[in-house]
C-alpha cells in the first residue's frame, strides 16, 4: 500500500516537474521567435527596399565610354550598391521569354532602349534621395529618361515604419504574458508542496533554507526548458535561411548568439524570480490559510 502511493506520488512528481519544463520550453520557443523577427526586421526591410530598382534609358546616340563613366561614377557613390547595363537587344530577349513571343516580328524594329539599372543601399531608398539622383542623372545629355517606382517606395517605406511600430508593442506585450505563463506554472508546482514547506518552517528551519532546494530545483527545470527552446530556435533559424537564403539571417553570428544567450538568461532569471515570489507567499501564510 505504501509503495503503491509512493509511486503514484512519485508520478505527480514527475509528471508536475514535465508540465512545468514543457511550459517554460514553448513560451522561450516563442519569445525566441518573436525576438528573430525583430533582430531581422531590419534586415529583412532592407531587403525588400534594395530591390526596388531605378531604371536609368539612354539614347541611342550614347557613346560607350559615357556610359562606362556614368556605371563607374555610380558604382563609386556611397548609397548605391549595385548597378547593371541592361542593352536593348538583352531587354528584348528577356520581353520574349516573360510574353512568349517576338514583338520585333510585328514592330520590325527594336524600339527598346539601352539602359542601366540601379539598385540603392537600403538606408538611401527614400523618394528624396531617389528624386535627387534622378534629377543629377538627367543633367547628362545622353541620358533619355530615368524611371522608379515612386508609389512603391512611399507605400514600403510608410509599411515598415507602421510594422517595425508593432513588432516592438506585441514583443512588450509576449514579453509580459510570458513571465505570467512561467510564473503560473512555477507556483502551481510550489503549490503543491505548501504544506511541506510549512512542516519545515515549524520545525525551525530558516527560510533561506527552506527557499533553497525549491530554487535549485526551479533553475534547474527553467535550463533545461531554455535548452529545449533553443533547439527549436535552431532548428526553425536553419530552416528559414535554408528556404530563405537571400535574408541571410546568419550572416551576424554574434546577434543570434547574444539572442539564444538572452532566452536562456532569462528562463533562468524568471524561474528564479516565480520560485522566490511563491515560496515567500508560502511561509508569509497561517497554518489555516493554506487549505485556502
Amino acid at each position: 500500500m505504501s509503495s503503491s502511493f509512493e509511486k503514484h506520488q512519485k508520478r505527480r512528481l514527475i509528471s508536475s516537474y514535465f508540465s512545468v519544463v514543457l511550459s517554460i520550453a514553448l513560451v522561450l520557443f516563442l519569445i525566441g521567435l518573436l525576438g528573430m523577427l525583430v533582430l531581422n526586421a531590419k534586415t529583412i526591410s532592407d531587403n525588400f527596399k534594395e530591390r526596388v530598382v531605378m531604371t536609368i534609358y539612354l539614347n541611342d546616340n550614347a557613346k560607350e565610354v559615357e556610359i562606362n563613366q556614368l556605371q563607374k561614377s555610380l558604382m563609386l557613390a556611397k548609397y548605391i550598391k549595385e548597378t547593371k547595363y541592361v542593352s536593348k537587344e538583352d531587354a528584348a530577349a528577356f520581353m520574349q521569354n516573360e510574353y512568349g513571343e517576338d514583338f520585333l516580328d510585328d514592330v520590325g524594329y527594336n524600339p527598346l532602349q539601352n539602359s542601366i539599372d540601379v539598385n540603392l543601399k537600403a538606408d538611401y531608398v527614400t523618394e528624396q534621395r531617389l528624386d535627387s539622383i534622378s534629377e543629377a542623372t538627367m543633367t547628362k545629355k545622353f541620358v533619355a529618361e530615368v524611371r522608379y517606382d515612386k508609389d512603391l517606395v512611399s507605400m514600403m517605406n510608410s509599411n515598415v515604419k507602421r510594422i517595425s511600430l508593432w513588432v516592438l508593442i506585441i514583443s512588450g506585450l509576449f514579453t509580459l504574458i510570458a513571465v505570467l505563463l512561467i510564473n503560473s506554472s512555477i507556483r502551481l508546482s510550489i503549490y503543491s508542496k505548501r504544506f511541506t514547506i510549512k512542516t519545515m518552517q515549524m520545525v525551525g528551519a530558516t527560510k533561506q533554507f527552506i527557499r533553497r532546494p525549491f530554487i535549485w530545483k526551479s533553475i534547474k527545470l527553467g535550463i533545461i526548458g531554455a535548452i529545449l527552446a533553443l533547439i527549436g530556435m535552431a532548428v526553425v533559424l536553419y530552416y528559414v535561411d535554408k528556404t530563405f537564403a537571400e535574408l541571410e539571417l546568419l550572416r551576424n553570428p554574434i546577434m543570434i548568439g547574444g539572442l539564444f544567450l538572452g532566452v536562456f538568461v532569462l528562463g533562468v532569471v524568471i524561474t528564479w524570480i516565480s520560485t522566490y515570489i511563491a515560496t515567500q507567499r508560502f511561509l508569509n501564510l497561517k497554518t489555516d490559510q493554506l487549505y485556502y
